[in-house]
């Protein structure tokens, strides 16, 4: 528990902080401190592989290479937005988000709204198709790795 009372006998007012830890709950060590900025420069590095691989390939790789760094941009994003989130669930949500992005190309929606806006083009896509949903479940069994192997490393380790 990160915070105790003074004394018993008296009201101290606010919780004080044991020894070494920061007064505000999970702004310690490896906390959110760390989270935010390593989940923003992770966002940073999958925009930028991404247009490594659109200007220096071609191809199936290409296509499917960008589908499995869109759902690592957007576990990324879902890291920043929630940096308490375990490996799982930002691994699960950036999946499901595009997963849901990819199956509402079946409406017909985001076609019409990529032939107005490159934006558009590039968040939504326009058209379904089939193989990217494995590639999403690619991307997104990536981030689970580097996130728990990430998480497990800066984990205190207790001495026996």
């Amino acid at each position: 528990m990160p915070f105790r009372e003074e004394s018993p006998g008296r009201d101290p007012g606010p919780s004080t902080p044991l020894p070494g830890r920061s007064p505000v709950r999970g702004f310690g060590g490896s906390g959110l401190l760390r989270t935010r900025p390593l989940a923003a420069c992770a966002a940073l590095l999958t925009v930028a592989a991404g247009l490594a691989v659109r200007a220096g390939a071609d191809g199936a790789f290409a296509k499917y290479a960008g589908s499995a760094l869109y759902t690592v941009l957007l576990c990324a994003l879902v890291a920043f937005c929630a940096p308490r989130a375990r490996p799982l669930a930002v691994a699960g949500t950036g999946l499901v988000l595009s997963w849901a992005v990819e199956f509402f190309q079946l409406t017909g929606v985001p076609a019409g709204l990529s032939e107005r806006s490159a934006v558009a083009r590039l968040v939504l896509g326009s058209t379904f198709n089939g193989p990217d949903l494995f590639w999403y479940a690619v991307g997104a069994a990536v981030v689970w790795g580097v996130h728990a192997g990430v998480r497990g490393a800066a984990r205190p380790r207790s001495v026996a």
